[in-house]
């Protein structure tokens, strides 16, 4: 018999289980590897499904990014890139589940997005929104593992209460893997990019990133930032130090931090509002 760990990447692995929209996102994946496609040629195809572009719309106009009535999704291709648009494409009945039920987490992802994006802003890095996109989902295999593993992530619950222990510390002692390798093995199966899938892979461990330590470097922080303002929750209360190897490759300040700490907490009242019309809109 195979190991705990081995199953759950067998889980991973048979995408037909998994709750994504295989026929326009592998059309989609087609198309941005063919340097000839146009804009307007991914912008058709995935308004061709209104409930995805309705959802990916949704989330291209969330806090996380800082645009506001986007209302196109040839816009948000421009605005976004492809493969933003493509991570939310695939990711985004992913976060329907988080939106109905694991608000707590839904809310978390969307802070860390926000976070991410105030940082990379801040400190003026490249491909600000890719960044966000990697923050926004950091999380993601907790999701999988939630659906997909439902009785072990109850015993995770319960283990953690019982040893008093974190989320990730009771993860590896159950399932004998993680939320983020999860994440990762999700990402690199929906064959999106390094620089997405090492900052889901490693924002608890940035020192492990190799290609992509800038980026990973800016999603922990985010998480650790959003955990200590107590927004959302991403499944326990502890809230990590920011690791060494984060903050020195970052090369901030306890003045940049300060700075950046003051500008979430006003966007965290924002993100928390559209997270309420979300919910409002999925009741009524």
């Amino acid at each position: 018999m195979g190991s705990k760990r081995d199953k759950i990447l067998d889980i991973i692995r048979d995408t037909n289980s998994l709750p994504t929209l295989p026929g326009v996102v592998s059309r989609l994946q087609a198309l941005s590897e063919n340097r000839k496609s146009t804009i307007e040629e991914m912008a058709r195809l995935v308004s061709s499904d209104q409930i995805l572009s309705a959802r990916v719309l949704r989330l291209v106009n969330s806090p996380s990014y800082g645009f506001y009535r986007v209302s196109t999704i040839s816009n948000a291709l421009i605005l976004l890139g492809v493969n933003v648009i493509k991570s939310l494409a695939l990711s985004s009945s992913i976060f329907e589940i988080m939106e109905k039920t694991i608000v707590g987490l839904w809310e978390h992802s969307l802070g860390a997005g926000v976070a991410a994006n105030i940082i990379a802003r801040h400190l003026k890095l490249p491909e600000v929104e890719e960044i966000s996109t990697a923050a926004l989902l950091h999380d993601i295999g907790k999701v999988i593992l939630k659906e997909k593993c439902s009785d072990d992530y109850d015993l995770v619950a319960d283990i953690m209460v019982r040893d008093g222990i974190t989320m990730l510390e009771a993860e590896r002692k159950v399932l004998e893997t993680d939320h983020a390798e999860v994440g990762e093995w999700l990402v690199r199966n929906w064959y999106l990019p390094d620089k997405l899938s090492e900052p889901v892979a490693c924002h608890h461990d940035v020192a492990r990133a190799q290609h992509h330590q800038t980026k990973t470097a800016v999603v922990h922080l985010a998480d650790v930032l959003v955990k200590a303002s107590a927004f959302g929750f991403s499944g326990d209360d502890y809230v990590p130090r920011i690791q060494p190897t984060a903050w020195e490759r970052l090369g901030m300040t306890e003045d940049d931090l300060a700075v950046i700490v003051e500008e979430l907490e006003d966007r965290l009242v924002e993100t928390r509002n559209f997270s309420l019309e979300i919910q409002s809109a999925d009741e009524s």
